[in-house]
């Protein structure tokens, strides 16, 4: 094989990488969107994209890891409209509202352990358990709240998520996506934690051999995951100041999206947070340059699902031209 052959294997190899080539398109649409959407590039409208992009950004960290893992969580959504849901509940009995924060994450991680019983000490495919999670947790919503909408959250918390930082157009609550961003970046590539998930999701067996308790593992994963949709849900309901038991509704399909899009693999073992970073960005930016292009609900609907279809299709035909070019 030439030096030259040699050289551009290296090249094709290197922008071949999806999370390369995922970054590069996210930069592309933002530079399309800015020049071509009216509104889209102004520090107002980044304010917005923000805070659209805040629960699924926080929701996808954890998802990472579950997906990585080798397992799904679904329920995602409806554990944000349950927290919320018990939130306006208790805001209406009058709890305080310092109090009530902390038994909504209480609460995530509390569904998000029955999630991690079903499939770890049971054995049951996460798929399943977390199908039947979305659709209990969403009832259960409804039976607190209702159809009812609860607002006149206090203005110091509600003001503090949608306001900026001193007289800058950043979002306050882009702290929270960095910090948690950085965290669970850190767990997953520079952790013994991280490399467990890693060996758990490309073979149970080879990991418990290494040492590795899958199961345990598992469980501490989607009590995190219910932990930050919990939070989610909180963050949610004082943006809008609006407790209702169908927020969040549909969220599950545009976290896994960006997550695939970010080059995690379905099949668990692979994956990378930087990647799922830019992922959850693309999604963000398509949703809202459509949306202030006067482009309906139902068609975001539809780029969400094409979306999906090409995360998942698309890492695995750039793998397979690859490994084609190389034999």
């Amino acid at each position: 094989m030439s030096a030259e052959t040699i050289i551009a294997e290296r090249n094709y190899s290197r922008f071949a990488n999806w999370n390369v080539a995922i970054v590069a398109i996210t930069v592309i649409v933002l530079i399309v969107a800015s020049a071509t959407v009216d509104s889209f590039g102004t520090s107002q409208n980044f304010g917005f994209l923000v805070l659209d992009l805040l629960p699924i950004a926080l929701v996808a960290l954890p998802m990472t890891l579950v997906i990585v893992s080798g397992e799904i969580d679904l329920s995602v959504a409806s554990t944000l409209g349950l927290s919320s849901a018990v939130m306006g509940y208790l805001w209406n009995a009058n709890q305080p509202i310092e109090s009530i924060i902390p038994l909504c994450l209480l609460l995530g991680a509390v569904l998000g352990a029955v999630n991690g019983f079903f499939v770890t000490v049971l054995g049951l495919p996460s798929l399943a358990v977390t199908i039947g999670t979305l659709a209990l947790y969403r009832g259960l919503a409804l039976v607190v709240l209702g159809d009812s909408a609860v607002a006149d959250f206090p203005a110091v918390y509600t003001d503090w998520v949608t306001g900026t930082i001193g007289g800058t157009p950043i979002p306050n609550v882009l702290i929270i996506i960095v910090v948690l961003a950085v965290v669970f970046g850190v767990v997953l590539h520079a952790t013994p934690i991280g490399r467990a998930v890693f060996a758990v999701g490309a073979g149970e067996q080879a990991a418990r051999f290494a040492g590795v308790r899958p199961g345990r593992l598992k469980f501490w994963l989607y009590v995190v995951s219910g932990l930050i949709a919990g939070l989610a849900g909180v963050l949610w309901t004082l943006r809008y100041s609006s407790a209702r038991a169908d927020n969040g509704a549909g969220l599950e399909l545009a976290v896994v999206a960006a997550v695939l899009l970010g080059g995690v693999s379905i099949f668990g073992g692979k994956g990378a947070l930087p990647g799922v970073i830019a992922g959850v960005v693309l999604l963000g930016a398509l949703q809202n340059a459509l949306r202030l292009s006067d482009v309906s609900n139902e068609a975001l609907n539809v780029v969400t699902g094409v979306l999906l279809i090409v995360s998942v299709l698309a890492p695995n035909l750039a793998r397979s031209v690859l490994q084609r070019r190389r034999t």
